[in-house]
């Protein structure tokens, strides 16, 4: 009963789970096919989600992470200081999956920032950002720029605020195999823009140029592969997408 009632909730909606049915939902996936490295928990398998392509084992159920989430979070673990050193820390549109836990860190001042989340401290417009040039060590904001018309806009003030000798990872969905950069603004219809940008609110499809574009605005960039030295073994166990790319940048 309480498999057939899961699958009839619609995939992007599990994400949105309440904090009754998450621990439900949790446990109910107990086993030993796969790990959840911000948890730390094992899963037999996670759930499939996805607007237009759905994906198997792309949600983890008790953080409700995602491929991203998950290799985000083992980049910090593995390449940096991030759960060690003293961090002023922006999160733009902050993702369940990390909130609670970032909230929790004692060596992090840190600061959410967004128009619409209810888990933002700041209600802000990444575009005209309230914070003074050179406030934080670093910025996360993922799979927001899609979202946003004047990308160009968004990066320079993503930059204003950083500090020199800080860094950030900003994320989008990236099409590898594009070399430039798609948008249509006279697509309006929400079916087709769901069809040919993923989802109703992106306007843009990112190709490879997207690192020209943050370099344009001053940040020195590195798009870093970090399923490459991973096993195929790791690689299935964390869920991780092979090849996605985590644009790092510095200023």
């Amino acid at each position: 009963m309480f498999k057939t009632i899961l699958n009839s909730i619609p995939r992007p909606w599990l994400i949105r789970a309440g904090k009754l049915a998450r621990p439900v939902i949790d446990l109910y996936y107990r086993g030993n096919g796969f790990v959840d490295p911000i948890n730390g928990k094992s899963y037999r398998k996670f759930l499939p989600y996805g607007y237009v392509n759905i994906r198997k084992n792309a949600l983890s159920p008790g953080t409700l992470s995602l491929e991203r989430h998950r290799l985000l979070w083992l980049y910090l673990q593995q390449e940096t200081d991030f759960f060690k050193l003293n961090i002023k820390l922006l999160h733009i549109a902050p993702e369940q999956a990390f909130y609670k836990r970032f909230k929790k860190m004692k060596n992090i001042e840190y600061i959410t920032a967004d128009l619409y989340s209810p888990l933002a401290d700041v209600k802000a417009d990444i575009t005209d950002l309230p914070f003074a040039a050179n406030t934080f060590d670093v910025i996360f904001c993922n799979h927001v720029l899609e979202h946003i018309h004047d990308d160009n806009k968004a990066m320079t003030e993503l930059y204003r605020v950083l500090k020199p000798g800080g860094w950030g990872i900003l994320q989008i969905p990236l099409d590898r195999q594009r070399a430039t950069t798609f948008a249509d603004d006279s697509i309006t219809d929400p079916s087709e823009r769901t069809k040919i940008f993923g989802q109703y609110d992106h306007v843009r499809i990112y190709g490879m140029d997207y690192f020209d574009k943050l370099s344009a605005v001053g940040f020195k960039t590195e798009a870093i592969d970090f399923t490459r030295n991973m096993s195929l073994e790791e690689i299935k166990k964390y869920g991780l997408a092979v090849g996605e790319l985590l644009p790092v940048v510095y200023k």
